[in-house]
């Protein structure tokens, strides 16, 4: 049903899908009301999964009955199916008649008081997507317990490693953009999270975050369950295919090599994570070893990390043979070895004899066996050339 004011065509178009938010839904769409600029034409589309507790319905009595306010209509899509989050999402772009989408949640988690903001840093910075930001300077989360923030957290940083996004919160599902940077887009529609798509699909557009302070839901019940969490992780999968694909084409020999030097030093770092844990685990933990003891099971569990992550990601190597991984990660093992003896003497070499400051000297000793390290590995461990 729409509620059809006006004959122009939208400016911008806010798509807002439902499910089961009966207790929010007409709060969200009177406060965009409230809120857009009277000079900005404005269509928010409501795409509902057919919700048990009649949300759908709901948008469609308010319709008949709501005085009409000039410049903004409503539509609503009434889907006979739940059939996810992305599809409902694709639904309503299909519906838009806006040159800018927003897309943001209807439990008013998402404050329509941001979206004028998203819509002037679409302008003024010439970019063509803006993201509402909860892990920027300025961002916040209320009302969330250690576990959703310890999930949130961690998807998004399986989104930053695992998919190269460089962005501080892919996983945010407040965002505008650009309708025209998708033209021609196939989108998997699978997951939660159609932001993460168009970031790993569309790179090199520009984009801009701003801060905003979401706030968790005080009616309704999170959509949030083992289910989600599938998803997520099939739409992870399918878009690290698709990244590998689009690297496999990539012909500049400098782009793939300096590519996997920067996995293979994110590696180190997730290494630096895993020895640190462990050791802390057996030194104070599970067994009470001796702390030299403890050490010795983190700096061993951080180098077979390291050597599984380096062979799956960096090297996208699934030849898992036995007597050729063995050869692999006894070589990996001996390199790694040899690094740390070469940062020692570098250390050493520019402290002592060259009376450069330690924090300086530890800095360039490190990045230089790192380097060096990556250098022995992708040459004869995992049999590459140098430069591609």
């Amino acid at each position: 049903m729409r509620n059809n004011i006006i004959e122009n065509k939208a400016q911008i178009s806010i798509i807002i899908p439902t499910y089961n938010e009966s207790q929010n839904i007409l709060n969200i769409l009177k406060s965009i009301g409230e809120n857009i600029p009277k000079n900005i034409l404005t269509q928010a589309i409501v795409v509902d999964d057919n919700s048990p507790d009649g949300t759908g319905k709901l948008v469609d009595d308010y319709l008949k009955n709501v005085k009409k306010i000039a410049g903004y209509t409503i539509d609503v899509i009434h889907r006979t199916t739940k059939n996810g989050l992305s599809s409902a999402i694709l639904s309503g772009i299909q519906r838009a008649s806006g040159d800018t989408i927003v897309v943001m949640d209807s439990d008013l988690s998402h404050p329509p008081q941001i979206i004028p903001k998203m819509i002037d840093a679409l302008k003024q910075y010439q970019c063509d997507l803006v993201i509402a930001s909860r892990y920027i300077t300025g961002g916040k989360i209320l009302g969330w317990n250690k576990k959703r923030q310890m999930i949130s957290k961690t998807a998004t940083i399986i989104a930053k490693k695992g998919l190269g996004v460089k962005i501080k919160d892919p996983m945010s599902g407040f965002f505008a953009f650009k309708k025209n940077i998708i033209a021609g887009l196939n989108f998997d529609a699978i997951g939660y999270k159609i932001l993460l798509e168009i970031l790993v699909k569309k790179r090199g557009i520009q984009i801009k975050e701003i801060p905003y302070t979401f706030e968790d839901r005080k009616f309704g019940s999170s959509k949030l369950g083992s289910g989600i969490i599938i998803d997520y992780i099939k739409s992870i999968l399918k878009l690290y295919k698709y990244g590998k694909i689009a690297e496999k084409q990539e012909k500049r020999p400098s782009v793939k090599f300096f590519s996997k030097a920067a996995r293979f030093f994110t590696v180190g770092t997730i290494g630096l994570g895993v020895n640190y844990l462990i050791s802390l685990l057996f030194a104070d933990g599970i067994s009470n070893l001796w702390y030299i003891h403890a050490t010795t099971i983190g700096i061993i569990s951080s180098m077979t990390s390291n050597f599984l992550l380096n062979k799956i990601w960096t090297f996208n190597d699934s030849d898992f043979s036995l007597i050729k991984t063995l050869k692999q990660y006894g070589k990996f093992i001996t390199f790694s070895s040899l690094g740390a003896l070469l940062q020692l003497g570098l250390v050493f070499y520019l402290v002592d004899i060259q009376n450069i400051s330690y924090p300086i000297s530890l800095i360039g000793a490190v990045g230089f066996a790192a380097f060096g390290n990556f250098i022995l590995n992708k040459k004869w461990t995992f049999k590459e050339k140098l430069w591609n």
